[in-house]
């Protein structure tokens, strides 16, 4: 996985060759980044599936009640059968507007 930090969030870009190998990969080297905004992007590399953005569904809500934003980046997505609790959009401008949403939703005690 290719990763790259910015101040407010860390993106990370799958390099393998499926969804589940990345997910093993993840969550291997989760505590590097598991008090960190995440971007992961699967916009790329994968032809990814609804059945495959739900495994990360626990991880999601583990983030956000951490305190953190976690978002994913999937392009011809219905967002409407994916669980409220997990973050998808189409594009990373789209994702960074949800990591400040999220951020001021934070502030705001929501």
């Amino acid at each position: 996985m290719f990763s790259t930090k910015t101040k407010n969030y860390t993106h990370i870009k799958p390099n393998t060759k499926s969804v589940s190998d990345f997910l093993l990969d993840f969550k291997n080297r989760y505590q590097e980044f598991k008090n960190e905004n995440l971007i992961i992007d699967f916009s790329e590399k994968f032809n990814i599936n609804i059945k495959e953005l739900i495994l990360f569904l626990k991880l999601s809500k583990q983030h956000i009640k951490n305190g953190t934003s976690f978002v994913l980046i999937c392009k011809g997505i219905n967002i409407d059968n994916i669980p409220d609790e997990l973050n998808v959009v189409p594009t990373l401008t789209e994702a960074i507007d949800i990591l400040e949403m999220d951020a001021i939703e934070r502030d705001l005690g929501f």
